[in-house]
């Protein structure tokens, strides 16, 4: 291994630690302030469906069916399942899941709720999954093609899910709520798989992995142009820092000390 495969390596774990760790701090956040204030609950369920289709996507590469299927569509090549690829995705599902169950037991406002283009986007995306688990049960369809539906779903949460979170925090003028660590890590990790991305292929001469593939690549910049629009939000246009519900708290908890104080 050379100097600049060594280089790749490492910016390759890097990243995928980023991304991986990207997801607690809105969870930390959600805790301390014991509300979900701020936080758009569409933006929660964008990310556990997506994060649910690419596990089941991941995973079900392990099956010998599956990989047979996907060999007789791509010319005899198997399609290797990157161990990875599968703990980050269902870690994804996991941490993402916790954080929508907190907007279950914490305080929200009231209009806090999923939307309807959201509630419309989840009750077509199961309906076709319905069908597509009804069709190849029925051998209408290979089992692969439900693959295929639920990375195009995966795909499409990509790019809508920080739509409805951008939206709150302008109508706020405020990010209070939303934790911008997460975009930062979120950030680092897309810089530096794009990094790693250009470096492997000048290394070995081969472009494919950038223009064979441009709508993986495309969907990577458009994430990282909402995570500068976020950094944009919190550090330029909404400066503001003041939570009322830790405020609130404080003020509770001074209020308990001062009781206790008197009684004593």
């Amino acid at each position: 291994m050379d100097i600049w495969q060594l280089v790749s390596a490492i910016i390759g774990w890097v990243y995928f630690l980023a991304w991986s760790i990207s997801f607690y701090p809105q969870a930390i956040l959600n805790y301390h302030r014991r509300s979900v204030q701020g936080l758009s609950i569409d933006f929660l369920t964008y990310n556990v469906f997506g994060f649910a289709c690419y596990s089941a996507f991941n995973l079900s590469f392990f099956s010998d069916e599956i990989q047979r299927e996907y060999r007789d569509r791509n010319h005899g090549n198997s399609n290797l399942v990157r161990v990875n690829d599968v703990f980050f995705a269902c870690h994804a599902f996991l941490i993402s899941s916790f954080t929508l169950l907190q907007s279950f037991v914490y305080k929200r406002d009231p209009d806090q709720r999923l939307s309807h283009p959201a509630w419309l986007f989840f009750a077509l995306a199961s309906i076709t999954i319905l069908i597509d688990i009804a069709l190849a049960l029925t051998a209408h369809v290979q089992w692969i093609d439900l693959l295929y539906h639920l990375s195009y779903f995966k795909l499409a949460i990509s790019v809508l899910k920080y739509v409805p979170q951008a939206y709150k925090n302008y109508q706020r003028k405020s990010t209070v709520g939303w934790s911008i660590h997460n975009i930062l890590l979120d950030f680092t990790g897309g810089i530096l798989s794009t990094t790693q991305l250009f470096l492997d292929s000048s290394m070995t001469g081969d472009w494919s992995g950038v223009t064979g593939n441009p709508v993986k690549f495309g969907l990577g910049l458009c994430s990282m142009t909402f995570d500068v629009l976020f950094i944009i939000q919190h550090y330029i246009l909404y400066r503001d820092r003041h939570d009322e519900v830790l405020d609130e708290e404080q003020t509770e908890g001074e209020g308990e000390r001062q009781r206790l104080l008197s009684d004593a």
